[in-house]
């Protein structure tokens, strides 16, 4: 009977995993969209037509959609088909003198234009699935062990982290460190909780061994790595150190794998010239996923 209920049980882990992770990750999407900026450039307020972002937390919660936009374009499409109207956006009547031609919030788009904004940033419904699936195969590797929480916590920020670097090849400072500070806070309680697999001590050493590891490959390269690199580097290092160096091995070579291949991919293809600087951060954090699955199931 025990081995019945230990078979079920991790199928519904996986299961609840994985609708937590689809829930995560449809608000992935806005965030990533705000915070896909080069930097020195403000985060993102509106949406690519113009229109304020607005929803919870100051508009950084919700989906990548903007209702304004799905005003605009309902009435476009009543425009188009009312007699007599064609190319007039209703709703337009009253605008500012001097705005002629201009629909407001619309960031210059003409009354004769169809809004193109209505979803914006990546695909919702990839995300999702990607961080559902993140979710299912962590909880399928760490089992119903109390880091279990940990590691869910920490995936929808690695998903949103890898898709804004994948974007404008940039690592938000307000992302890589509250990461690193909350792996080592949740991991510190998850130690003294019973039945835990890692060690918090390691952890903590891990991530300052592989942030200070970044860290001088910087100094040796700096247009090869970033500095948004090295900061992420304290999180991963932290994760990856719960279970212990070897894993903190195994992450790290296989995030340099995953991007050496990706390179050389993109050097074959003739998209890239040897010198061409690639975001690292996809693959360092997959790399460390990786690491943390196999860490996960064989301890």
């Amino acid at each position: 009977m025990d081995l019945e209920l230990w078979s079920v049980r991790p199928l519904w882990l996986t299961v609840l995993a994985a609708l937590w992770g689809a829930a995560a990750g449809l608000l992935v999407p806005r965030a990533a969209y705000r915070f896909a900026v080069e930097p020195d450039e403000a985060w993102r307020t509106r949406c690519p037509d113009g229109h304020v972002l607005t929803g919870a937390a100051g508009g950084w919660l919700g989906l990548a959609r903007c209702p304004d936009c799905a005003q605009d374009l309902r009435d476009f499409r009543t425009s188009r088909s009312a007699p007599g109207d064609a190319g007039r956006v209703s709703g337009d009547a009253g605008r500012v003198p001097g705005d002629a031609g201009r629909v407001p919030g619309g960031a210059g788009r003409m009354p004769g234009d169809a809004p193109t904004a209505y979803r914006y940033g990546p695909g919702t419904p990839l995300v999702a699935l990607a961080t559902a699936g993140t979710c299912a195969g962590l909880a399928l590797a760490t089992g119903a062990r109390p880091e279990l929480a940990v590691w869910l916590l920490l995936a929808p920020l690695g998903v949103l982290l890898a898709v804004v670097d994948f974007r404008v090849q940039r690592l938000p400072d307000v992302l890589t460190l509250p990461f690193a500070g909350l792996a080592l806070v949740l991991l510190g309680v998850t130690a003294l909780a019973p039945e835990h697999a890692g060690e918090w001590p390691t952890a903590l050493f891990g991530s300052l061994v592989l942030g200070g590891a970044y860290f001088l490959l910087f100094l040796v390269n700096p247009n090869g790595m970033g500095f948004g690199d090295v900061k992420l580097a304290l999180g991963i290092g932290a994760v990856l150190g719960w279970y212990g160096w070897g894993t903190v091995v195994l992450g790290t070579f296989a995030g340099f794998l995953f991007g050496g291949l990706y390179g050389l991919g993109l050097v074959l293809m003739r998209r890239a010239g040897r010198k061409t600087s690639i975001p690292f951060g996809p693959f360092l954090i997959t790399g460390a996923y990786v690491g943390l699955l196999i860490g996960a199931y064989a301890a």
